[in-house]
């Protein structure tokens, strides 16, 4: 009798092949540290790691001192903004002051109209325009004895807005005397609404200078190179404004021969020593800050 076939199960092989591998601690090798040496052969553009640039760092040039220019100076940079914005506030109320500008200055008429006599009356603005005038004046008088006197530039680069105030004050102080002077002349030689005239066109080519001097002294502050033509035109600019105040005294005051000799004098003795002597007053006063 044949023994009776059993039924065999086939061996379970799942829990050798689904056995847990931790394979977060396997480490394999790269095979190519190079790229892809079947990859590169087939590609024209590509080139391996090893043959490529390596990027350098930027070199720049070691940092040097700055150079010594107004625009970067605090103290003259707020005394020039201050004036502006004096100018500006005073605007509001003075603009018909600047209307009546060109009158001032070339009409000789003694008299005034009633209704010129209520508007010219701007001393705010006039303030403004005059403290404009003397800014760009001592602006511009720094940058001249910085360019043309080399002995006392080094000293002054240490401290420039004192110089500039130094230079503004002058300006002012000069401005104040010729006012004084002329009204003693006038006073002298002449009647009170002769003087007045006078005066008024003084006033008036004072305040217009420093308007025409803004924008040549912002091209200087802006770009040094351009110093020497600034200050020519900035002479050119004085030279024409003193020529008409000086054409309405002559206007003014010219009735015969000998007032020709009397106003040859005063040209001597009013327009060119002064000039003179403020120079030499202001070439003092820097020797004096730097000893």
């Amino acid at each position: 009798m044949k023994p009776s076939s059993q039924h065999i199960a086939p061996q379970d092989t799942t829990a050798h092949d689904t056995a847990a591998v931790d394979t977060s601690q396997l480490y394999h090798a790269p095979l190519y540290t190079d790229s892809f040496p079947e990859l590169t052969a087939a590609d024209s553009v590509a080139t391996p790691l090893s043959q490529g640039t390596v990027m350098q760092p930027p070199k720049g040039d070691a940092a040097g001192p700055r150079g010594h220019s107004l625009i970067h100076d605090t103290g003259s940079m707020m005394l020039l903004l201050a004036s502006l914005f004096f100018l500006v506030v005073s605007y509001r109320t003075g603009y018909k002051y600047l209307e009546n500008l060109a009158h001032n200055m070339f009409s000789v008429r003694r008299r005034d109209s009633l209704f010129e006599a209520g508007t010219v009356n701007e001393t705010q603005i006039l303030s403004a325009l005059i403290g404009l005038t003397c800014t760009m004046e001592g602006l511009l008088g720094y940058q001249a004895i910085s360019l043309f006197n080399p002995s006392l530039s080094a000293g002054m680069h240490q401290s420039m807005w004192q110089y500039v105030g130094l230079f503004v004050v002058v300006a002012l102080v000069f401005y104040l005397v010729q006012i004084v002077v002329y009204q003693l002349l006038g006073f002298i030689f002449s009647d009170r609404d002769s003087t007045r005239v006078w005066l008024d066109g003084f006033k008036a080519s004072q305040s217009l200078l420093g308007l025409l001097l803004f924008p040549a002294v912002a091209v200087s502050l802006a770009a040094p190179q351009t110093v020497k033509g600034v200050l020519i035109l900035a002479s050119i600019l004085y030279i024409c404004t003193r020529f008409i105040f000086i054409c309405k005294g002559f206007r003014i005051f010219y009735s015969n021969l000998l007032s020709l000799v009397y106003f040859i004098l005063y040209l001597c003795s009013v327009e060119i020593v002064p000039l003179s002597i403020t120079y030499r007053v202001t070439m003092q006063l820097c020797h004096y800050l730097q000893s």
